[in-house]
């Protein structure tokens, strides 16, 4: 089968940074899907897995997480779909990617896609929607359709899970929504979404909801770039206030939470299935209510970019974009 993947951790400018490849196809376990990819998305992780993990001397890698497709085949022990199902669904972060022909997923981390939406649109939601959805009411605990006088300030609004999060608490809570972005057409973008108010992210934050009447906020989700921003979001934060956290940075130091008693959430998508924690399916689940309210119309693809079929020269390219830091919405990939 046809797929993509990386024998050595390269620059992206590098032609073999990610190659073409030919492999065997997948063999669904008992409780696994074989699924035949239409259509794919790529996220942060797939660039920071390509850079920082070297596959073995032999070995190629394949990345990506997010894909939309047709179930081919199903294990002994899937009970919740058949062949001829569409499907969407991040698979495990312990298994290969789905930048392949054909990609085999745990029954329970896939559901049935939004029938409204196309393969590509489908295939930008799942990783950035699990995510978001963790971080809102895993996380920061905030009740569906609670948080009524409260605020989230979501830092880096347009980018991939900024742009799910910002509806989600928008359709399925009271909260009031402040969002960051640094360009005029991002922060249109935040705005068409849901977001009650776009702040710049390029100037100092607390200085920026003070001059938008906005004052001390009671939640961060603060999305990329923590460390640049770390002193400016305690600083916006009321005490007892709330910080969920899901970008990576080499040093992380709590201590300026206690003086407000603020409380530091990590999210990670990956953890229910990388750990098969007993609640592992209800990253099915919350994929299966969220497909749900974009066939209702409430909740619409972030799906923003197309860069053409699934091939090592257009994931390149879609991984320099990610890379550069400008990336709004999602960028998809769908054919081989």
């Amino acid at each position: 089968m046809k797929a993509v993947g990386y024998r050595q951790s390269l620059p992206i400018d590098d032609p073999a940074s990610l190659e073409d490849l030919s492999l065997p196809e997948p063999t669904p376990g008992a409780r696994d899907l074989l699924v035949r990819v239409k259509a794919i998305s790529v996220n942060p992780v797939d660039t920071k897995v390509r850079k920082g993990a070297r596959p073995g001397a032999a070995d190629a890698k394949v990345l990506g997480w997010d894909a939309a497709g047709t179930v081919e085949a199903v294990g002994a022990a899937v009970q919740g779909f058949k062949p001829g199902d569409r499907v969407y669904y991040a698979g495990s972060i312990t298994r290969p990617g789905t930048n392949s022909e054909l990609h085999v997923v745990d029954e329970r981390i896939a559901a049935l896609a939004p029938k409204r939406l196309d393969d590509a649109q489908a295939a930008a939601l799942p990783l950035t929607t699990i995510t978001a959805y963790e971080l809102l009411f895993d996380r920061l605990r905030v009740p569906k359709n609670g948080g009524a006088g409260q605020t989230l300030l979501i830092v880096g609004g347009a980018g991939g899970v900024g742009s799910i999060l910002i509806q989600l608490a928008r359709q399925l809570t009271q909260l009031r929504i402040i969002a960051t972005a640094s360009r005029a057409e991002t922060r249109a973008w935040c705005l068409a979404l849901g977001a009650h108010a776009v702040i710049d992210h390029s100037k100092p934050l607390a200085g920026e909801l003070k001059a938008a009447g906005i004052g001390e906020v009671d939640m961060v989700a603060s999305l990329t770039q923590t460390g640049q921003h770390y002193a400016q979001i305690v600083e916006s934060l009321k005490p007892q206030g709330q910080l969920a956290v899901i970008d990576d940075m080499a040093v992380f130091d709590a201590m300026p939470l206690k003086g407000k008693a603020i409380s530091l959430h990590w999210e990670s998508m990956f953890t229910r299935s990388k750990f098969e924690t007993p609640d592992v399916a209800r990253q099915g689940e919350l994929l299966a209510e969220v497909a749900a309210l974009v066939d209702a119309g409430r909740i619409r693809t972030t799906a923003n970019e197309s860069f053409g079929t699934i091939n090592a020269a257009n994931l390149r390219r879609a991984h320099a974009l990610i890379e550069s830091g400008k990336a709004q919405g999602k960028v998809v990939l769908q054919g081989f």
